[in-house]
């Protein structure tokens, strides 16, 4: 899972983990991770849509266990993005 760090204004620092077993490798371009958390799920599209477009490494947006609306890509920069969008 993650660790998260609230530092100020609603922004937090967030860490997790590099794991060999799951097929992870460790490089520069993975070891940065910008984590969006629009909302509104309509918002959380827009953003995912766009930023993915031309990119690669896709995880789609989908319901995940802990009550999120969550997924990640890698954009044609080369920059990894999370989205999670919390239902109340």
């Amino acid at each position: 899972m993650h660790v998260s760090l609230p530092i100020m204004g609603g922004i937090k620092l967030q860490g997790t983990d590099m794991l060999e077993s799951m097929g992870h490798k460790l490089k520069i371009g993975n070891n940065t991770t910008i984590c969006l958390e629009p909302d509104s799920k309509e918002e959380t599209d827009r953003l995912f849509n766009a930023l993915s477009a031309g990119g690669s490494d896709i995880m789609p947006l989908q319901d995940m266990f802990w009550g999120a609306y969550w997924g990640t890509c890698l954009d044609k920069f080369g920059i990894r993005w999370m989205f999670n969008f919390q239902k109340k």
